[in-house]
Formats: structure tokens, C-alpha cells, sequence
């Protein structure tokens, strides 16, 4: 029998304690979701009338314009936090105390703030008339800040052995951080930089306390505009919201699944020259030692090849 590096494996009668464990915590899960559903039932909730309102036009439309406005200020806000993660994390990394401090401060200060409070205030002091902006612009602050000590993670993640061999080509710091340390590091965090990314669609709900009409705030404003037999369909609403967020989210993660195995298998590096393509190489098949020469042969003295005496 094997066992695990992190605990002993079961033996027959804790495998079988095990099985029972599982079947009854499953039980117990899907009685509460049945007695949830029939709470939910009993209001009234569930009825098809709560439902229906979906297959009107204008809520359709109003739910297309409202993940069209979702997604174009993830796309900013994408866009804009691994361009904060990437200079706050060359700001971090800086040999010049007065730009590592800076980028220090920057960083800690903005992953503390709430990301609300963020939000709010640059839509009040700055951009009032821009909701979409001040939005962007607040998850591209939070979330560079925390991209940027992913970054960092990963390049000093990096052996300090291949920086030093770039120096001792001659390359300059600059040409080390883009050309060595910035796609290794890359690579490395990819699956921390997606899930930060899903993180950022996530918190572009927050857009609501601006008044922007992404998906939650479309979302309440369907909820409490519409009346289905003397309710309003929070429940449905929120479902169906909810499903659009898990599938953008899945589709977002399906991407970075794809990217990151493609970036495995992509091939990088210098290609190495076969000996034909190489003058004076030395053959695949190693060195070829030529016959030797007859000793009953030899040049004649014009230098032109002997006869036998």
C-alpha cells in the first residue's frame, strides 16, 4: 500500500469511515439546497413568470449594452494594471533609492486603501463627467499594485546566475530586465497574473457606487423597475447575472489555459547550425582521419604525386 508524503494512506476501515463521510456530507449539502429551493418556491420566486421577463427585448438589450460596458472597462483596466505592475515592479527592483521608495509607497499605500474608497474618490475629485474612466483607472491602481509584487516575485524567481552572465556579455541593465528577467518572470506568474485579471472583471461590479451601468448596476436597476405578480424578481435577476459572470470568468481562465500551454510549447532560442551550414565544422559523425600513405609512394620532387620504384 503507498503512502502519501503528507500522511499515512487508510487502511480497509478508514477507507470505508471515509466513504460514509463523503455519501452523508453530500447528502446533508443537497438537503440544504433542496429546502433553499423550496423557501424559494413557497415566496414565489421560482415561478415562470419570475423568468420570463428575460425574454423581453428591451431587458435582453439592457443586459447586452450592460456586459458590453463590463467588458470594455476590464479591457482598460486589464490593459492599464500590467502597465502599473510592470513599471511599479522595475520601480521596486530600481538601484536608485528615490525611485524605490516612491514605487514602495505607491504600492503598499494602494493595496491597503479599499478598492472602493479608490473608485469613489477618483470619480468625485477627478472624473465626474468619465464614469467608465474613473472606474478603469481605480482597478488599474489596485490591481497594478498587486501585479507588480507578482512581477517582482517572479523575477527575483529568476536564477541570479543568468543576470550575471548578461552582464558579462556586456548588456545593460535595461536590456537584462527585457530581455532575460521580464518573460521568464512572465511565464512563471502567468497563472497568478490571469487570476488577478479575473479578480479585476470581478470588481468591476464596484462600478455600481458610480453609477456606472455595468452588469450589477443593470442588474438592480432591472430588479427594482420590474413587478412580477406584486414581487420583484431579485432572485432570477441575480442568477442570471451571476451565470453571465461565472462564464465570463471560465472563458477568461480558458485563455490563459490556452496561452500558457502554448507558451510551453513554443520554441525559443538560438538555432544551432549543422556542420554543412557551419564553415570548417567539425562533421556530425566526429573527426574522419584520412589513410595513410604508402610509404612505396611518395611526392616526386616537382611536388606531383609519386610512382612506385
Amino acid at each position: 500500500m503507498s503512502a502519501s508524503v503528507l500522511y499515512d494512506a487508510p487502511g480497509p476501515k478508514a477507507a470505508v469511515r471515509n466513504r460514509i463521510y463523503a455519501v452523508v456530507g453530500s447528502l446533508a449539502i443537497l438537503a440544504l439546497i433542496a429546502i433553499g429551493l423550496m423557501r424559494l418556491a413557497d415566496k414565489g420566486h421560482l415561478a415562470p413568470e419570475m423568468w420570463d421577463i428575460f425574454n423581453y427585448s428591451g431587458i435582453r438589450q439592457n443586459i447586452a449594452d450592460a456586459v458590453l460596458a463590463t467588458l470594455k472597462a476590464f479591457g482598460l483596466a486589464a490593459i492599464g494594471s500590467l502597465i502599473f505592475g510592470v513599471v511599479l515592479a522595475v520601480g521596486r527592483l530600481s538601484d536608485h533609492k528615490p525611485v524605490r521608495w516612491v514605487a514602495t509607497t505607491f504600492i503598499e499605500l494602494f493595496r491597503s486603501i479599499p478598492l472602493l474608497i479608490t473608485i469613489y474618490a477618483i470619480w468625485v475629485g477627478f472624473l465626474t463627467d468619465y464614469s467608465m474612466w474613473a472606474l478603469a483607472l481605480g482597478l488599474s491602481i489596485y490591481n497594478g499594485s498587486v501585479q507588480a509584487e507578482v512581477l517582482r516575485a517572479g523575477i527575483n524567481s529568476v536564477p541570479k546566475g543568468q543576470s550575471e552572465a548578461a552582464y558579462a556579455l556586456g548588456m545593460s541593465k535595461t536590456q537584462v530586465m527585457v530581455s532575460v528577467l521580464m518573460p521568464q518572470a512572465v511565464r512563471a506568474m502567468l497563472p497568478t497574473i490571469i487570476s488577478q485579471l479575473v479578480v479585476t472583471l470581478k470588481d468591476t461590479s464596484l462600478g455600481f457606487i458610480i453609477l456606472y451601468p455595468e452588469l450589477l448596476q443593470t442588474a438592480r436597476l432591472i430588479a427594482a423597475n420590474t413587478q412580477v405578480n406584486s414581487q420583484y424578481p431579485y432572485v432570477s435577476t441575480i442568477a442570471v447575472i451571476g451565470t453571465i459572470y461565472v462564464a465570463m470568468c471560465l472563458l477568461l481562465s480558458a485563455l490563459a489555459t490556452w496561452i500558457e500551454k502554448r507558451g510551453r510549447r513554443a520554441k525559443t532560442g538560438i538555432a544551432v547550425a549543422t556542420a554543412a551550414e557551419t564553415p570548417g565544422a567539425i562533421p556530425a559523425g566526429g573527426l574522419t582521419v584520412p589513410p595513410a600513405e604508402d610509404p612505396a609512394v611518395g611526392p616526386d620532387a616537382n611536388g606531383g604525386p609519386g610512382t612506385a620504384g
